[in-house]
């Protein structure tokens, strides 16, 4: 009997600690399910219909697909080109620029290291309302823009360049502002990453050889911080591939001029809230889903734990 008793107890124990579980997840699950899982779904339904806002979403079967791939002349003479050069320049180089400048900043002592990290990160922060004044008034197609003044005053051109207008130089811009805002989040995780580092292994790796500062970061800082590297990269990854509106801002149009800035989430804005075609633009927004879902996959393979 007292063998039943505690078989009894045990299970009901297991039982409590498992409604426990369950009411830990719980706020996490309906998060998900809300902000992600959810919109995934509607947005992968409404892929396969007809749907303009106004009438009941009607069953299209491929068509959205087959338009996308066979009909949509500009997604890939203009959108696709344009997404894949910003990035593979924004995602690595933001990367890369904020894994160093969060190194830089381990360096030296906590109070201006404090004060250094809001400065970088704040641009990314507000990064609209620097887009909007900063940029803008440098890159001023008049008189009044900082960078045409110069080359006016160096009589280097006669008259003022419309860079914000013009196909040549707005995608090269874009990318310029987007790696100048590049310390995000992920810049903080890394900072934070490498300063909880136990310092007794760089003592011991000198001691066993070690010999520069690069060593120190290829064998030693890199390896200790993969989580943090693993998040950054996927922040980096979905950052490039979702930062369209930063063309808008720029150039003060959707679509940009002559679709020289023009991104995927700048298609998805024009088909879905200005021409009100939402089916397609949810096909649109699936092929992007799968795209970032691929370089995150790539991002896992290199600072994904194995063990």
């Amino acid at each position: 009997m007292r063998i039943k008793k505690v078989h009894a107890n045990s299970k009901i124990k297991t039982a409590s600690d498992g409604v426990y579980a369950l009411g830990l997840l719980l706020p996490y699950g309906l998060l998900f399910s809300v902000f992600i899982a959810i919109p995934i779904a509607v947005a992968i339904y409404l892929s396969f219909t007809y749907f303009d806002l106004v009438q009941a979403p009607v069953f299209a079967g491929l068509y959205n697909y087959v338009t996308l791939l066979t009909q949509d002349t500009v997604f890939f003479k203009n959108v696709l080109p344009n997404t894949i050069k910003f990035a593979l320049i924004v995602g690595p180089g933001g990367y890369v620029i904020s894994f160093l400048m969060a190194w830089m900043l381990a360096q030296i002592q906590p109070a201006p290291r404090t004060v250094l990290a809001l400065l970088l990160y704040m641009p990314s922060l507000a990064g609209g309302v620097f887009i909007g004044v900063l940029w803008r008034t440098i890159f001023s197609g008049n008189q009044s823009g900082y960078i045409n003044a110069i080359l006016l005053n160096w009589n280097l051109i006669q008259t003022p360049i419309q860079f914000l207008q013009s196909p040549k130089y707005l995608l090269n811009i874009m990318i310029l502002v987007s790696l100048w805002s590049a310390m995000g989040i992920g810049f903080l995780a890394m900072l934070a990453g490498i300063l909880n580092i136990n310092e007794e292994l760089y003592e011991a790796a000198y001691i066993d050889g070690l010999r520069n500062r690069f060593q120190e970061i290829i064998y030693i800082t890199i390896p200790s911080m993969k989580p943090q590297m693993l998040f950054g990269a996927v922040m980096a990854i979905v950052g490039a591939f979702n930062n369209g509106a930063i063309g808008v801002a720029l150039s003060g149009a959707n679509p940009t001029p002559q679709y020289s800035g023009q991104l995927i989430t700048n298609h998805i804005d024009d088909y879905g809230f200005l021409r009100y075609e939402m089916g397609y633009a949810a096909a649109v927004s699936v092929a992007l889903l799968c795209m970032v879902w691929v370089f995150s996959k790539l991002a896992y393979t290199f600072f994904g734990e194995r063990d």
